[in-house]
């Protein structure tokens, strides 16, 4: 039998061929040759690329035997992953590769804020000898305000613990328990803002964390505070930061990452008070080989059939065909979960009932585990870290059986405590010959309705004239309600309305719905489709 030919498309470590081993044809092409690549993928069970390979739709269709894509790294900007899904075709990466790299950086910028290196090396490499130009400041007994708790953030945490500084940090999802484990204090956001010598974002981008420093939360931290970003380029407004940054009111800024890379004519590269880099997060010797050995494991797991730690699509061939349809439902009943949390989850049950119960449901506590951290940590989620993500987060996890389903064939349901003992729970199931994704169940509430991109849901006390108002509201703003479901438990009781929507809705007009229902609960939801 012929070895399974393994195609390497940039350079990449000695490490990483070797973490491969003898049991495949190892193949070199240059990735940015088009004609050579499309040609060699001809013949390829597997692909391992960094950056400048494109694996489009064109390339996954000129490659019938591929199995796997594997990217050195941990961006996948490069990759058409809804092709390669739908050609079956698993996409893995290394999300784990540059967290201690990012972390370091993160300090690198901090020190270089606060003693104006870069300025004070330019200076006197200009032959310039200004020692009182560049008097700085100690970090010593300072405060370091840290957004997003997450892995790189406790890695920054215990790097900076040693300096003798006072931690805090923001992050909803992040028990006190967790905190009081690295020595970090949670505050607000307002009160991180205010009481921080030092900021660190480290949060994912998602439509509700872009922009999430702005003009009125700059104008919240100290006139002699500084800001750094080596996460995500738009997390921090650049118009507010340079206004704030032209106008003394903050100190000065660290930026890794832009909303555009490279940042071309940003006035920000510009700025006396700006320390900035071309987003060398990952660019250690380090962190490469970490991200081929990586990889070069994950190619091992695909073709040999098994589960992949680091995919970020479909898990691979040990899962059971009757199985697999509901992996994405139940990472999407994850990503419902969390929205609905709103806070710090401290135990997550993953319950499945019915049929399924025959077969090895294990990956669906993956699933569910996948969706609901996806959101919300700065990581990329897999199989493999997503039970660490929640080991870190003090969530307990457990997956329940029972082969008893009166109402449906097979019911998922998702169902946990947060941090101020309130519960969450969602259900869902796969409905018809097409298997058509519907959530059943939000928080006791009886639903039915498909699963969408935008969810508005909504408790408050029954009575007459409710939908005409949040009606109103909606239409006056021109969004457009696409579906909705109003389920009570009593004429007159708890109501629970849940509507999809054909687009986000400001965070103005929910209050402003909010307050004209008096709701006790309102949400929107944004849900990742396949």
């Amino acid at each position: 039998m012929s070895k399974p030919v393994v195609l390497i498309a940039e350079q990449l470590s000695p490490a990483t061929v070797d973490a491969l081993g003898p049991d495949f044809d190892i193949r070199d092409v240059d990735g940015t040759d088009r004609p050579a690549l499309l040609s060699a993928l001809a013949e390829a069970d597997a692909i391992l690329i960094r950056s400048a390979t494109q694996v489009d739709a064109e390339a996954i269709a000129a490659a019938p035997r591929l199995k796997v894509v594997a990217r050195a790294g941990v961006g996948l900007d490069n990759v058409d992953i809804k092709s390669a899904t739908q050609a079956g075709v698993m996409v893995v990466n290394a999300p784990t590769s540059n967290i201690i790299s990012a972390a370091e950086l993160t300090v690198g910028h901090i020190l270089s804020l606060a003693r104006h290196i870069p300025a004070a090396h330019a200076s006197l490499a200009g032959g310039a000898w200004k020692r009182s130009s560049y008097t700085g400041t100690e970090l010593y007994e300072k405060t370091v305000g840290i957004i997003g708790l997450g892995r790189i953030g406790a890695l920054i945490t215990a790097r900076l613990q040693a300096f003798g500084v006072n931690v805090v940090a923001y992050d909803p999802y992040v028990t006190a328990n967790r905190a009081q484990q690295l020595g970090v204090t949670l505050l607000s956001l307002d009160e991180l803002l205010a009481q921080s010598d030092f900021i660190t974002i480290h949060m994912p981008k998602t439509p509700e964390t872009t922009g999430m420093i702005g003009t009125e939360q700059l104008a919240k931290m100290k006139p002699t505070a500084y800001i750094v970003n080596v996460a995500r380029g738009g997390l921090i407004d650049e118009a507010a930061l340079f206004e704030a940054l032209q106008a003394n009111v903050i100190a000065g800024a660290g930026l890794d990452v832009f909303v555009s890379e490279p940042p071309k004519d940003s006035p920000l590269l510009a700025l006396p008070n700006v320390v900035v880099t071309p987003h060398l997060g990952a660019s250690t010797d380090e962190a490469q080989e970490k991200a081929g050995v990586s990889v070069a494991r994950s190619v091992r797991l695909a073709l040999g059939g098994e589960l992949v730690p680091d995919a970020v699509n479909v898990a691979g061939g040990v899962i059971d065909p009757y199985v697999r349809p509901g992996i994405p439902l139940t990472e999407k009943l994850g990503q419902v979960f969390s929205g609905l949390a709103g806070s710090a989850i401290t135990s997550l049950d993953v319950e499945i009932r019915g049929e399924l119960v025959d077969y090895d449901v294990s990956v669906l506590k993956l699933a569910a585990l996948k969706g609901v951290f996806s959101n919300v940590v700065t990581e990329q989620v897999s199989y493999v870290n997503a039970p660490l993500l929640a080991e870190q987060r003090g969530v307990a996890a457990r997956l329940l059986t029972d082969p008893e389903s009166p109402e449906y064939r097979n019911l998922i349901t998702l169902r946990g405590a947060l941090a101020d003992g309130s519960q969450v729970s969602v259900s869902g199931t796969l409905t018809g010959p097409k298997q058509i994704e519907k959530i059943v169940e939000i928080n006791g509430f009886d639903v039915e309705l498909p699963v969408a991109e935008h969810f508005i849901v909504m408790l408050y006390t029954d009575r007459p004239g409710i939908v005409a108002v949040y009606g109103r509201e909606f239409g006056e703003a021109d969004i457009n309600i696409a579906g909705m479901q109003i389920a009570r438990q009593s004429a007159g009781g708890q109501a629970l309305s849940v509507l999809t929507v054909d687009s986000r809705v400001p965070d103005e007009l929910l209050e402003t719905v909010r307050t004209a229902i008096d709701a006790t609960l309102l949400r929107e939801i944004d849900i990742v489709l396949d």
